[in-house]
C-alpha cells in the first residue's frame, strides 16, 4: 500500500510539474505576443488564445497520461503500450469504463492515476479560463483607452 502511495505521489507529483512547466511556458509566449494581441482586430486574436491555450492544455494532458502508462508498464502490470496509455487514459480522465483495470494488488495506484488526472483537469481548467479572462480584460482595457484618447482628441478639437 505505501509503495503505490509513494510511486503515485511521485508520478502525480511529475505530471503537476509538467503542467506548471508548460503554463510558464504559455506564460513565456504570451509576454512576447501581448501587444500583438491588444491591437485590433480582437476577436480572431481570442479565438487564436482559445486554440493555442487548449492545444497547449491537450499536450500536458496527453503528457501525463503518457507518464502514468510509462509507469505502469516499467511495473509490469499491463503488457502492451495500448493497454497502458488506454487505462491511464481512461483513469485521468476519470471515466473509468472499467473493461481494463488494474491487478488487485496496484488498486490504489489506480485511484492516484485518477485523482492526478482531476486535479490536472481542474488545475489546467482553471489556467486555460485564466488566459482568456486576462487577454479579454487586456483588450477591453485597450479599446476603452482608445475611446478615451480620441474623446479627447475631439474635446481638444472644439476648444481650438
Amino acid at each position: 500500500m505505501f509503495v503505490q502511495i509513494a510511486l503515485g505521489s511521485v508520478l502525480m507529483l511529475m505530471s503537476v510539474l509538467i503542467a506548471g512547466l508548460a503554463a510558464w511556458g504559455l506564460e513565456w509566449v504570451y509576454a512576447r505576443t501581448q501587444h500583438w494581441l491588444m491591437r485590433e482586430p480582437h476577436r480572431p486574436k481570442l479565438m487564436v488564445v482559445i486554440l493555442f491555450a487548449s492545444a497547449g492544455v491537450m499536450g500536458i494532458m496527453t503528457a501525463g497520461v503518457w507518464i502514468w502508462a510509462l509507469a505502469y508498464l516499467w511495473l509490469g502490470i499491463f503488457p502492451t503500450i495500448e493497454e497502458a496509455v488506454y487505462f491511464s487514459l481512461v483513469s485521468f480522465t476519470t471515466l473509468g469504463y472499467g473493461d481494463v483495470l488494474l491487478p488487485p494488488e496496484w488498486g490504489i495506484l489506480g485511484g492516484m492515476a485518477a485523482a492526478t488526472g482531476l486535479l490536472n483537469i481542474g488545475l489546467l481548467t482553471a489556467l486555460l479560463v485564466e488566459a482568456l479572462r486576462h487577454v479579454r480584460l487586456g483588450q477591453v482595457e485597450h479599446r476603452r483607452r482608445r475611446a478615451e484618447e480620441a474623446e479627447a482628441a475631439i474635446r481638444a478639437r472644439r476648444h481650438h
